[in-house]
């Protein structure tokens, strides 16, 4: 597992200001570098979170995604944010990367939800039958098993070559539902258990491949316990027919409360 270069960073600032006290002399300008590029899909350019900047188009990037939010509170010298909404991991070769190079420190990304099938999976299950539900997120499941691995594979790949010093946090995925909640209408409880499955699922997948390039996995499963839909204090949309792309997607809340300091424990 690669050090936490945020932590590198943090002491090398440390020994600068001690030196600049005791005389010891003053600490080149390359010790307080830091580069942060932030890649992913929807869950990292903060769909859902509202306030998006109009610069990034059907991206929906906002300054409430956890990318921003991280950046904000730590002043990173360079910050990228390339994240965006519907990205597949074939998006984030062809067009994520560019702000990666030998001085980046830290790399966060969420991937692998929408070349499963997330949308047609939560399309299905609110539209069809519990059967035609339970097989549409069995049929994910293997997606994930066969062909998901190799397309992560890719990335990780990309990025450890492009950036090859980087502290690389892979961020997974909620689990939607609370089972048992406060919900009286809409999916079934044998669907809310399907889905959260396939989201322990993919998490699997994800961490596991994470770890076998040295990448650190960091699981916001706790961080949303009891706050899943169908919980008291959702930090998740539901369907959201006025903005149906927001639809199962972390609110702000979801975004500062959930993915924020789950980054920052782990960067």
């Amino acid at each position: 597992m690669r050090m936490s270069r945020f932590a590198a960073l943090t002491s090398s600032l440390l020994l600068a200001a001690s030196a600049a006290l005791f005389g010891a002399g003053q600490a080149s300008a390359a010790q307080a570098d830091f580069g942060y590029v932030a890649l992913g899909d929807s869950y990292s350019s903060g769909l859902g979170a509202g306030n998006y900047d109009g610069a990034s188009g059907n991206c929906k990037r906002t300054a409430r995604a956890y990318p921003a939010l991280w950046a904000a509170a730590h002043s990173p010298q360079t910050f990228a944010f390339t994240a965006c909404s519907g990205a597949r991991t074939g998006d984030v070769l062809s067009s994520q990367l560019g702000p990666l190079n030998s001085g980046t420190d830290l790399v966060s990304i969420t991937i692998g939800g929408n070349d499963a099938g997330f949308s047609d999976v939560m399309t299905t299950c609110v539209l069809q039958s519990e059967s035609t539900c339970v097989n549409r997120v069995n049929q994910a499941k293997a997606y994930v098993d066969s062909t998901l691995p190799g397309q992560l594979d890719q990335v990780y790949n990309a990025i450890d070559s492009r950036a090859p010093a980087a502290r690389v946090v892979v961020l997974g995925y909620p689990r939607f539902y609370k089972l048992n909640g406060t919900c009286t209408a809409g999916l079934t409880e044998g669907e809310r258990a399907a889905i959260n499955g396939a989201a322990d699922h993919l998490n699997a997948a994800i961490a596991k491949r994470a770890a076998n390039h040295g990448f650190a996995f960091a699981s916001v499963a706790g961080a949303f316990t009891g706050h899943e839909i169908c919980s008291g204090s959702p930090w998740l949309h539901s369907v959201n027919w006025l903005n149906i792309a927001e639809s199962y997607h972390p609110t702000a809340s979801g975004q500062s409360g959930g993915y924020l300091p789950v980054l920052t424990n782990a960067a």
